[in-house]
This record gives structure tokens, sequence and C-alpha cells, in this order.
């Protein structure tokens, strides 16, 4: 899950960057003690990562599928080399009864066999890191899409990432912490899809 908490820690970051610029490029204008009440709502608030992606039904049965789809191509890659390794043992156990010339054809095709199978190994683990990449982007997604919603229905003006791989924010008043409610907003809004 590296890669999505790769993709979060850029979009926060970005989100920080363009909110400091933002508040850059403003003219300055007199400021005016904010008056604390219960009415004044709160326009900064931050989601925590870490608790949003292990509770995200979503996030957690991609998480699933892939670590399943991980493990089957383990398991064949795993069967395809040890195919390979009994091939090499039988070659090995009969080299010394085989004429030359078998020997020589022997050795060169269980050598192209050896190459076929790293590039087997690589093709592989090309695809599933592919695969997992546009699995996380799709996961972000859908979070980014809803949080705009949420953003601009609860008022907020800029909505941060909270994570301990990647502490861009260093701390957070809880009262500011919005992610229970973004995560069950969330799973409801996945139930309503998968039926």
């Amino acid at each position: 899950m590296k890669t999505t908490a790769s993709i979060f820690t850029k979009v926060t970051l970005c989100i920080l960057i363009a909110g400091g610029m933002t508040a850059c490029n403003k003219p300055k204008t007199e400021e005016k003690p904010i008056a604390t009440s219960a009415a004044n709502k709160e326009t900064i608030v931050y989601i925590n990562q870490d608790t949003l992606l292990s509770k995200y039904t979503y996030a957690k049965d991609v998480t699933k599928t892939m670590q399943d789809k991980g493990k089957n191509a383990q398991n064949d890659l795993g069967s395809r080399q040890q195919a390979f390794q009994r091939e090499v043992a039988e070659y090995q156990k009969n080299a010394n009864t085989m004429p030359a010339d078998q020997r020589q054809t022997t050795e060169q095709r269980l050598q192209r066999e050896n190459q076929a199978l790293q590039g087997y190994q690589q093709n592989a683990s090309a695809q599933f890191q592919n695969e997992q990449a546009t699995e996380a982007g799709k996961v972000y997604d859908k979070i980014v899409e809803f949080v705009k919603g949420y953003a601009k229905e609860k008022g907020y003006k800029l909505v941060l990432m909270y994570s301990k791989a990647n502490p861009t924010v260093l701390y957070g008043d809880q009262s500011l912490d919005v992610t229970a409610d973004v995560i069950k907003r969330l799973n409801d809004a996945y139930q309503k899809d998968k039926k």
C-alpha cells in the first residue's frame, strides 16, 4: 500500500503548497480579532489517512483484492520456477550419460527457458505494480471526489490529510478531525454503489 500512501502524501503536499501560495497572494487586510463563538465554524479540517484507509470498506476491498492477486501471481511464478528446477535437476542427473550434441541442445533449451522465466517474472511484476497503482489511484480519486462535495456541504475551505508515515500536519485539534464522519459517509456511498 506504499503506493497509495505515496499518492496521498503527494496530494497532501500539493494542497498545503497551494494553500500557502493562496495565503501569500492575498492582499493584506487589517487583521481583526477572531470572535470565538459556537456560531463560528472551522474552515480548515483534517482527515487521518491511516484511519481512513483502515476503515474505508472500498479501500480495504481493493487492498484485499490486490493481496489475493499478488499471492496468486507468486504461486504461479513459484510453480513455474519449481518446474524449471525439476528440469534442471533431471538434466544434471542424466548429463553424464547424454551424447555431447544432446547435452548442448538441452543446455541451450534450458538457458532459453530460464531467460523466458526471468522475462515472465519481470513482466508479471511490472503488470502487478501498474495494476496496484491504478487501483490506488481509483481509491484516491473516490476519496478526493467525495471530499470536494463534503467540504462544500460543510463550508470547509481546506481539508488536510494527516498520516504518521508522512506527518505534514504535526498537530491538529481534535475538533478539526472529521475522519469518522468522512469514513461513515464514504462507506455508506460505497454500500449503495455495491447494490
